[in-house]
């Protein structure tokens, strides 16, 4: 049997609570749901299919990534989106941040996945957010000021069971 995994870093417990306000106005008013599904985090490695009985595989590559890097915060400001008519994306932007793309580059060097450019956010609207009402949506949200930060201490690896779940989680540390 397949399953969906995952690798990610999450934001903080205050972070998550403001970003599922936005995530419940989207519902609310556009139409999109979906995005309620998964609490915010920036995706380190795509959505990747596996056998269940492959998973101590993933679980050994996870434990070889890289994370001899220091706790970092990431800086939050403001909305972007991806304008695309078939699946538009409406996200909050982080700033950018060195520690963010190296964590990034040492994941990959443990899991290798095609056609993926790094483009770090924070979902807010996608799936069953449709392109008139990501139209209006962005109307408001282009110029909607958001700011916060949230500390970056570990990475996490997913496991989609119904919903997406923690399964193993990786601290960062400069030793």
């Amino acid at each position: 049997m397949k399953k969906m995994y995952f690798i990610a870093i999450y934001a903080d417990q205050k972070t998550i609570d403001e970003v599922r306000i936005f995530k419940e106005d989207l519902a609310l008013h556009f139409g999109n749901s979906k995005a309620l599904s998964n609490d915010a985090h920036i995706t380190l490695a795509p959505p990747f299919s596996r056998e269940i009985e492959l998973e101590e595989d993933i679980h050994l590559a996870f434990q070889k990534i890289d994370t001899s890097i220091a706790p970092f915060e990431i800086n939050l400001n403001g909305f972007g989106s991806f304008p695309n008519p078939k699946h538009p994306v409406l996200f909050i932007k982080p700033e950018e941040n060195e520690n963010l793309k190296q964590l990034y580059f040492n994941v990959k060097e443990k899991f290798s996945f095609e056609r993926y450019s790094f483009y770090p956010h924070i979902t807010v609207g996608y799936r069953d957010l449709n392109y008139d009402n990501f139209l209006k949506a962005w109307d408001i949200y282009k110029d909607k000021n958001y700011k916060t930060k949230f500390l970056v201490y570990k990475i996490l690896l997913l496991r989609h069971d119904g919903k997406w779940v923690s399964i193993n989680e990786k601290k960062l540390s400069q030793e």
